[in-house]
């Protein structure tokens, strides 16, 4: 009973460090001095600017645009707006093509060497449509404001800092792509600091930095207000398709740090990102972060020198530990000697046989792989479909979403190590069923299948007969050891979160002979190590849990736990009732799953998805109500059969889906005027002018022999036509005609195929019903799409 008490101990302990480490500093008032970040003065911005949607392009966006340039000669700035066209390829898909009319606005802090390379602080000020847009990234541009006026509360600064407000961030980086690659400014940049949002609360994590950045990590340990950061997290978000402004000045090879929060991502680009709803601790602890760096790098003469990267990551509190990658050896090293050391001190007086030592390091492999098939069946279990929009529905609970992981995943854990106390193999047959009944709900889920099958295997040959804990703590620390060694040579930067906690484990083997020590002040030790461990910890699983739904991830977690938990979670030999425990917790988390599945989150707080559009077909003078399928709401029924016609599943080119489609009684729209000329050079010009309230224009075009274009809107380009292949251009430019410059290699054919949107229902078509408080529209939802096809030839 003494030991499971330390176990509920150390579990307590270390969710409350957990906990703890995650709490937001509270926003500072109004009246904090001038020197010094405050929250509310910069909440003060964003409930002015996040009234409504404002896209690109968008009057309304155009209204933010005046009121952030009348912030900035209120802050001190000298602003100014200057306009361009940004082109952007996105690396990932080469045969799209995004364009628009932006317009940066930059306001200038002078400093007192203008030959200085300048501090960028970046942020967007453009929303999707249908979003207000206050974290993103509102909360970017007022925390940028807001530091800028304290640097300069501070005395003048040694470099000049620029203010850069971004536009056409989400339609494709626009903004970013035309003042890194053709504004004069740019070259002035020495390093840049972008503020970002995927969500509406959270801590601030510092996620991304330029290659060779020792010297901004040695500043940033240095400075950061209880930072949130670590090289795994950098790692991982290069491997990601995600992008930010940041995007573009790395390309130009221009260092910088990348700031954001990923909590309350159900407000990500929906509808309820509001100033209500954005979380202003949040907002405190970006600028408190923000300031620290910029006031560093402001005043100070150079700029932090190029290096290699070290591995890193917040330990507590204010401590951030970076080191070499080489010193990663050492660390292995270090943690190697003191297993030894604790196995033979174990073994001096035949504790265990050496063979618990293979079922050891078995046991903690069949963990991790059955923690990925159970975890995988649980999130199958909650009925919700994978994909950003399917998601929402974990999102709206996601509260009680995390703590049934944490107890499914911590209870299989718990049982892992009481059955390894007896002699029976029906524990292997668990993450079997789990893994076979992931492909239960409609579709073939290989992570499932392959974790139980190899789970299974794995507990098989483990199981069946009775390992002491020693030698079963042995040889899972040593299992992890190897897994440290092999993490350490193939991702350095990634290794930390296997050797961090397995430092403190092979810490708590030594001081207590692998726990062959007794009494009272044995026990407290693993249980202080333990809570330590699992509090660092906490934070990287909730940080994993917000940004990525990835359920094998807490494999990983799974075993760091069990590292500094297995000498408490395994029982005695025998029939001792803490073998329970374990079967109990699983119970819960899957019966808390359950109660996730059961429940109907939907509110005016958290609505649900809902999108309808009116399609025209100019060329064929019919017209089409259409809709997301699946949201099984009677108001969008409503909406579809507003005409009387029936709708059916179709698929069309210049949607990413099959949506709901019935018809609708046809109005009148204007359609974009395209056309074709030859130039005396040889080239082709296809201008293509949208309707005069159009915002966007979306074509496919495809050239019957192979051909490239060489400018867009008069900004060079060189993006390949290949022959008889669609490429998509996406331009977004209130009323303004876009110009593709073509260059063929012969004669041919050229067809041509749009859809432009109006951010308006017709107003000659039946209206739209008024929407419950509990369904929201998304994205450009209640728009008007005009679409046709042309054809030319040359």
């Amino acid at each position: 009973m003494g030991r499971l008490l330390a176990l509920l101990a150390a579990l307590v302990a270390g969710a409350w460090i957990a906990y703890t480490e995650q709490q937001l500093p509270e926003s500072a008032p109004v009246g904090t001095p001038k020197t010094e970040f405050s929250g509310e003065r910069a909440f003060a911005d964003v409930n002015f600017l996040a009234a409504v949607p404002h896209p690109v392009g968008s009057v309304a966006n155009a209204n933010v645009r005046d009121a952030i340039v009348g912030r900035m000669l209120r802050v001190g700035l000298e602003p100014e707006i200057r306009p361009g066209v940004g082109v952007q390829i996105p690396r990932r898909a080469p045969d799209l093509i995004l364009a628009g009319r932006v317009e940066n606005i930059v306001g200038i802090l002078r400093g007192r060497d203008p030959s200085l390379p300048a501090l960028v602080l970046m942020a967007h000020y453009d929303s999707v449509p249908g979003s207000p847009g206050a974290a993103d990234d509102l909360m970017g541009v007022a925390a940028a404001l807001e530091t800028a006026r304290a640097i300069a509360a501070r005395g003048t600064p040694v470099r000049d800092v620029i203010v850069l407000i971004t536009d056409g961030e989400e339609a494709g980086l626009l903004g970013a792509n035309h003042f890194f690659q053709r504004d004069p400014l740019a070259r002035r940049t020495g390093l840049v600091m972008n503020l970002e949002a995927r969500g509406s609360t959270g801590r601030v994590q510092m996620f991304q930095t330029s290659p060779q950045n020792a010297g901004l990590i040695r500043v940033f340990q240095e400075t950061a207000v209880r930072p949130a950061s670590s090289s795994l997290a950098v790692m991982i978000y290069e491997k990601m398709p995600n992008d930010t402004d940041l995007t573009e000045s790395l390309r130009v090879g221009i260092p910088g740090l990348n700031y954001a929060i990923i909590g309350g991502q159900f407000d990500y680009h929906s509808a309820t990102s509001t100033a209500a709803n954005l979380d202003r601790r949040s907002l405190q602890d970006m600028g408190s972060q923000a300031l620290a760096m910029a006031s560093e790098i402001a005043f100070s003469p150079n700029l932090p020198d190029p290096g290699p990267s070290p591995v890193y990551a917040n330990l507590f509190g204010d401590v951030l530990l970076a080191y070499p990658t080489w010193f990663g050896w050492v660390l292995i090293a270090a943690i190697g000697v003191m297993l030894v050391f604790a196995v033979r001190w174990a073994r001096h007086s035949g504790e265990f046989p050496a063979r618990d030592l293979l079922h050891g390091a078995g046991a903690f492999a069949f963990a991790g792989a059955g923690t990925a098939a159970i975890l995988q069946f649980a999130r199958r279990l909650t009925g919700a479909e994978f994909g950003f929009l399917e998601q929402r529905f974990l999102l709206a609970q996601s509260v009680a979403w995390e703590w049934a992981i944490m107890l499914t995943a911590l209870g299989f854990m718990m049982l892992c190590a009481a059955e390894l106390a007896r002699t029976r193999r029906w524990v292997a047959a668990v993450p079997l069923v789990a893994g076979l009944a992931c492909s239960a709900f409609g579709q073939l889920d290989l992570i499932g299948l392959v974790a139980g099958v190899l789970a299974a295997a794995i507990g098989a040959a483990t199981y069946g007969r009775p390992v002491s804990r020693k030698g079963a703590w042995a040889g899972g620390l040593i299992f992890a050891l190897a897994l440290t060694a092999i993490l350490q040579a193939l991702a350095p930067a990634a290794a930390f979160v296997l050797a961090w906690p397995l430092f403190v484990a092979a810490l708590g083997a030594a001081a207590t002979a692998l726990s062959a020590r007794h009494g009272v002040v044995a026990m407290a030790t693993l249980v202080v190590l333990a809570a330590v461990a699992l509090g660092w910890q906490g934070g990287l699983s909730h940080f994993a849990f917000e940004g990525m739904d990835l359920m094998p991830l807490f494999a990983v977690q799974m075993v760091t736990a069990a590292m500094v938990l297995w000498p408490l979670a395994q029982p005695d030999q025998g029939r001792s009732p803490a073998r329970w425990v374990g079967v109990g917790v699983l119970a819960l988390g899957l019966g808390l799953t359950l109660s996730v599945r059961a429940d109907d989150p939907w509110s005016p707080r958290h609505p649900k998805v809902t999108y309808v559009g009116y399609q025209i077909e100019h060329d064929t003078g019919r017209a089409w109500r259409f809709a997301l399928p699946g949201d099984g709401s009677s108001w969008t029924e409503q909406v579809l059969a507003a005409d009387g016609g029936s709708a059916q599943l179709v698929r069309q080119w210049w949607w990413r889906r099959p949506h709901l489609r019935a018809p609708a009684r046809a109005v009148e729209a204007q359609p974009p005027s395209i056309t074709l000329e030859r130039n005396p050079a040889g080239t082709l010009r296809l201008t293509a002018a949208p309707p005069a309230e159009a915002r966007t224009l979306e074509m496919q075009v495809r050239a019957s022999t192979a051909a490239q274009i060489t400018a867009i809107a008069g900004v060079p380009t060189s993006a390949p036509l290949p022959a008889g292949k669609w490429v998509r251009v996406n331009w977004v430019s209130a009323g303004e005609a876009i110009d593709l410059t073509i260059q063929p290699a012969q004669p041919g054919r050229l067809d041509v195929r749009y859809v432009a949107g109006i951010d308006r229902w017709p107003a000659a078509a039946t209206p739209l019903p008024p929407r419950p408080t509990d369904l929201m529209a998304w994205d450009d939802s209640d728009s008007t799409f005009v679409t046709g096809a042309r054809a030319f030839t040359w």
